[in-house]
């Protein structure tokens, strides 16, 4: 198995590039809540161990590496709310998440690794795309390691203003459960009305 490595940053740095930060986003797929991106400078010296796609970790080492990753690395977090979702559309609003991820590191990234194979308009620095980033570059797994548990902790803390839907263990994937509670009690101001479950809820009438 292949895990994640420091070559791509090893290659830049080579080049003269001091801060190389991996980016990455979590939350496109879900009916409700924001879409969450950190932006992620790793010390070379100081790479925590067993960094990978949070898609392949267990709960408990998610845990682990997101403390790890914010003790040792620097780290900037960006959102886009459900409003700029059904605004500008899904991928325009994680690209707004990554654009505020970015201008929240302190000092400032000087060449940005992007998982994805599309980058932000708009950007005022050198950055690479990286398809399938969070299981080949440790930067952006490190990224998806962070957005993915802060974004968790938000829907959980949604959960408890809005129960029965699940949040706190869906995040707002459409599971039968939520699929459930839409139909028998209704859409949320969370809930992201662009999407097509959601739309047709609202205009079935």
């Amino acid at each position: 198995m292949n895990l994640p490595n420091f070559e791509m940053e090893t290659h830049l740095q080579a080049q003269g590039y001091l801060h190389i930060a991996g980016v990455d986003e979590v939350g496109r797929g879900p009916l409700a809540g924001p879409v969450v991106a950190a932006a992620v400078i790793l010390d070379p010296d100081a790479i925590p161990d067993g960094l990978n796609d949070s898609k392949k970790l267990s709960h408990k080492r998610l845990i682990a590496l997101e403390a790890e990753i914010l003790a040792l690395a620097k780290v900037g977090i960006g959102e886009a709310s459900v409003e700029e979702i059904d605004e500008l559309n899904i991928l325009r609003a994680s690209h707004v998440a990554m654009m505020r991820a970015v201008a929240a590191l302190k000092p400032a990234a000087d060449f940005l690794l992007i998982d994805g194979n599309l980058l932000p308009r708009g950007l005022e620095r050198p950055a690479e795309t990286v398809i399938g980033g969070d299981g080949r570059c440790v930067s952006i797994s490190a990224a998806s390691i962070v957005a993915k548990m802060c974004r968790d902790r938000m829907m959980v803390d949604l959960a408890q203003q809005y129960p029965g839907y699940g949040w706190e263990k869906n995040v707002g994937y459409p599971t039968k459960q939520h699929r459930e509670a839409l139909q028998n009690l209704g859409v949320t101001p969370h809930h992201r009305r662009s999407f097509k479950p959601i739309h047709n809820i609202l205009y079935q009438e």
